[in-house]
């Protein structure tokens, strides 16, 4: 007969971790400066979006997309802010330079 000591189907005693030091190497590196859009980035600018859009927004609720593709339901004074670059060169693209204020800002 065997005793539960034998048992294959029991664990068996814990080991202790080694008692050697374990080591961490450093790598050292210079940071890169990327120039990306951060997730933040966008709101920092006004954007465009015809001004239809921005006034069935306010009725609605529902989110605009100006012309570099960012997406939100306006509700600050875009004239606190500096313009998007991304919208202004694609709305300057668009308009052969722009004149008018069909901005939506």
């Amino acid at each position: 007969m065997s005793s539960p000591i034998d048992d294959p189907s029991r664990p068996g005693p814990q080991v202790a971790p080694s008692t050697t030091p374990s080591r961490t190497a450093v790598i050292e590196r210079e940071e890169q400066a990327e120039e990306k859009v951060e997730p933040g980035d966008h709101e920092r600018f006004a954007h465009y979006v015809k001004k239809e859009k921005i006034v069935e927004s306010a009725l609605s609720g529902e989110p605009v997309i100006a012309l570099c593709g960012k997406v939100w339901v306006p509700g600050r004074d875009p004239k606190r802010f500096p313009v998007c670059p991304t919208c202004k060169e694609i709305y300057e693209s668009l308009s052969g330079g722009g004149g008018g204020d069909d901005s939506g800002r």
